[in-house]
């Protein structure tokens, strides 16, 4: 209970600034629970708090956290960039190229499968020619991954099942 807003509200607040903050509710409302789905929180511990649950989940973020540092470098005209994955939204292939569309949209001459292997277990193929970083995908369809950006990403079919499996695996 915060005057003004409750703890959804400023989840809400915090996850349209910053898509990688990792969340966990603290509370004695359980009534809550499933809207923090929506602001993709860690976890929602009720209180009274398990000692070895939250010790659990705090090393869960920990781990996340260490993961949202790792970089890949990528040589373009010249340049090399290093490129946040956690600012990967996602990657597809025209050609001989790929481009990784992260802030800014970096165009370089590889394969995907030579990209893929640079990539962790956020990262999924959705199609032969598009990968998905899952941090960011807000809805499924038979024929399109939506991200929170507004973007879309179009979805190969047979490839619904193992997305939206890999999506759950990651709440």
């Amino acid at each position: 209970e915060m005057a003004g807003m409750n703890g959804v509200e400023l989840a809400k607040r915090v996850r349209e600034r910053d898509e990688t903050s990792v969340i966990i509710f603290v509370t004695g409302y359980s009534e809550y629970i499933a809207e923090g789905y929506d602001v993709q929180a860690l976890n929602f511990l009720v209180k009274p708090i398990d000692r070895a649950k939250l010790f659990s989940v705090l090393d869960k973020a920990a781990r996340l956290l260490s993961k949202n540092e790792r970089s890949i470098s990528l040589e373009q005209k010249g340049e090399v960039y290093l490129v946040p994955l956690r600012e990967i939204r996602f990657i597809e292939v025209s050609g001989n190229y790929v481009s990784v569309h992260a802030k800014t949209t970096l165009t370089v001459k590889k394969t995907l499968a030579e990209l893929e292997k640079l990539l962790d277990d956020r990262f999924v193929r959705t199609g032969r020619s598009f990968i998905v970083n899952l941090t960011y995908v807000r809805r499924i369809t038979k024929t399109d991954v939506f991200l929170s950006t507004d973007e879309s990403v179009p979805l190969s079919r047979g490839m619904y099942e193992a997305i939206n499996r890999a999506l759950i695996e990651r709440m």
